[in-house]
């Protein structure tokens, strides 16, 4: 994807293009349930992640990332780097250095049947790798948390088991949902508006103007969403993201 000059300008466009591709690829495989070590791993984005602070500490971006010959140690010697700031110098390669362990390590020495460890393993990748790049945006930008977060979400969408991304629509899994709850939760799957047409192809809804006056209308009314009845754009709200948080389930079973 093309990587808004807004979000860490300051890096290379060829690095910054491989740090957006590295995420993007963790968020796509994850959204179609391949969890696999050798189709998840947040190796790639280390390795970039490490070459952005290692550049950084040098006073020179590197034009494209390299892969250090010994992770751990190298991150190690960042908190020797006592120019950069504390996120840059302790943090982030204590992370770096944990997803890389679950990258090298994952299916091993897990404990139980009941959870499946590559499933489990995925979901650590895909939020330590969105940390990642959402405190890089921090640093480099000086922005606050949630700032930095609203940008990782501008740059993928929320991964949910329940949603599936198909053919350039989205279909939610789970069949016990109403369509209240099923508009809703795509919405929150989205970090954008989506038009009305769009979310009656998605939804499948049997009638447009029944679910223009029972759903979105209702909706509307109640703070859930922003409905533009004119522009026919919706997006959720706080109050609606919130409502899908404590009351639907992100599993397909």
């Amino acid at each position: 994807m093309s990587v808004p000059s807004s979000f860490l300008g300051g890096l290379p466009s060829a690095l910054r293009e491989e740090l957006v591709n590295a995420l993007e690829s963790i968020t796509r495989n994850f959204s179609e349930g391949r969890w696999e070590p050798s189709e998840l791993n947040g190796g790639k984005l280390c390795e970039i992640v490490y070459s952005i602070i290692r550049g950084h500490a040098d006073g020179q971006f590197p034009q494209q990332s390299s892969k250090p010959s010994n992770m751990v140690r190298e991150c190690q010697k960042l908190e020797q780097e006592t120019q950069l700031p504390r996120s840059l110098r302790i943090q982030v390669p204590r992370m770096l250095i944990a997803l890389y362990e679950i990258r090298n390590n994952r299916g091993v020495g897990h404990v139980g049947s009941d959870v499946d460890p590559n499933h489990m393993d995925a979901v650590a990748v895909l939020y330590m790798s969105k940390w990642l790049i959402a405190e890089l945006i921090r640093v480099f930008h000086k922005v606050d948390t949630a700032a930095a977060a609203e940008a990782v979400d501008a740059l993928v969408e929320r991964q949910l088991e329940v949603v599936w991304a198909v053919n350039g629509k989205k279909r939610v899994l789970s069949e016990r949902l109403s369509l209240h709850d099923k508009t809703l939760l795509l919405l929150y799957s989205e970090s954008s508006p989506v038009a009305e047409k769009d979310l009656l192809a998605w939804t499948e809804a049997a009638n447009a103007s029944s679910y223009r006056r029972d759903i979105l209308k209702r909706c509307h009314k109640a703070r859930l969403i922003e409905y533009d009845d004119a522009a026919r754009i919706v997006r959720i709200s706080p109050k609606g993201a919130r409502y899908v948080e404590e009351n639907i389930s992100f599993s397909v079973s």
